[in-house]
């Protein structure tokens, strides 16, 4: 079996360090909000290029603290409106909607998958208070044209980074393009952690502060609450992991571009369309995303020879049943892709010969 992604090797990979990592953490009987935390936020906001690192919970609340944030410090109010791809995770429209605000969804460009600058003006009204872009996939989403967007209408704008750490943007990483990012260190991710794990990234001083204190029970310091928060820390030994696979991230990434490499010179069939791939910096292949019109089939197929592919996503948001006041709405171009979309087996740890297999597979397939 070609795994879509062997967790058990990628962890591995780099297991005596990690080993240590973890022993480490134990041994110091110090376990949340600690030196590890402290270190691997410093880390990675000068990794990432801001000023503020704040460790969570998870993805979805780095982007539920985003807004909240906002919302307590007055720029936004239940009822205004976020601009947001129609044709991401439901996380992210989840962290829209559970701060009392409303997802605005516009089409992404059928080539590249990212929303389509294009469309965003359309969708923009007096209720708008920010542009929430996603860099599906593991592809930078962010453009000129959306930052002068943002800029003429006085918007926010906040990356979804989830999908895409070490992406870059002219020498600039993904998740400090915008006003704030939010990050998800899932295992599965191009930077995973053992367990969940997530960031908020932003050179805004007070943001990080309100985001500090609602994911740590609405706390400004110790039994003084400011905020209605919640309890959404990252622990230190996910901490002390996360510092470790941090300093292999380039390293691994740059083994997910020659898989894709691979996978886009090699595969011939004209029934695949394959991702384009314009700046080789502006992609980190969180997933390696093929289409086609006979998407079932062709995962069946590969099924059958022993090849685990994911579809990402087979339901649209705007057709979820926790969202039925988005089901009048018309998104054909979002609807094409989640039914067309098939994700490839990719990982810093697949062989060559694996890669050599999924591609013959797919060009004997008929």
């Amino acid at each position: 079996m070609i795994k879509f992604l062997d967790l058990e090797k990628v962890t591995a990979s780099h297991g005596d360090e990690i080993r240590e990592a973890v022993s480490r953490v134990v041994n110091s009987g110090w376990y949340l909000q600690g030196k590890e935390n402290e270190k691997f936020e410093k880390d990675y906001a000068d990794y990432i290029g801001t000023s503020y690192a704040v460790g969570c919970a998870n993805g979805l609340d780095a982007l539920i603290w985003i807004l909240r944030a906002y919302v307590e410090m007055g720029v936004m109010k239940p009822g205004d409106e976020v601009i947001v791809p129609a044709n991401t995770y439901i996380a992210t429209i989840l962290a829209i909607t559970e701060n009392g605000l409303v997802p605005v969804l516009v089409e992404p460009d059928i080539a590249t998958y990212q929303i389509d600058p294009a469309r965003i003006e359309a969708a923009i009204t007096p209720r708008t208070r920010a542009i929430m872009i996603v860099h599906l996939y593991g592809q930078c989403a962010y453009t000129d044209e959306i930052g002068c967007i943002c800029k003429e209408h006085g918007l926010k704008l906040i990356e979804d980074n989830a999908q895409a750490h070490g992406c870059l943007f002219n020498g600039r990483r993904t998740g400090s393009l915008g006003d704030a990012a939010g990050h998800s260190f899932y295992p599965g991710k191009n930077l995973g952690a053992l367990g969940d794990g997530g960031a908020v990234t932003t050179d805004d001083e007070e943001l990080a502060r309100t985001v500090r204190a609602l994911a740590n029970y609405g706390s400004t310091r110790k039994y003084v609450f400011k905020y209605v928060g919640r309890n959404s820390r990252l622990d230190e030994i996910q901490a002390a992991v996360l510092g470790v696979k941090l300093r292999h991230l380039d390293a691994d990434n740059a083994r997910r571009k020659q898989i894709a490499r691979m996978y886009v010179d090699g595969i011939t069939n004209p029934a695949i369309i394959l991702p384009q791939i314009p700046d080789a910096d502006a992609h980190v292949f969180h997933i390696f995303p093929i289409r086609t019109e006979r998407r079932d089939e062709l995962q069946k197929y590969l099924a059958d020879n022993g090849v685990q592919t994911i579809i990402h996503y087979p339901i649209p948001p705007h057709r979820q049943e926790c969202y039925p006041q988005l089901h009048h709405l018309s998104l054909p171009v979002s609807e094409q892709i989640h039914a067309q979309e098939l994700s490839l087996p990719i990982s810093p740890v697949m062989p060559d010969a694996e890669v050599a297999a999924v591609i013959r597979l797919i060009n004997q397939w008929k």
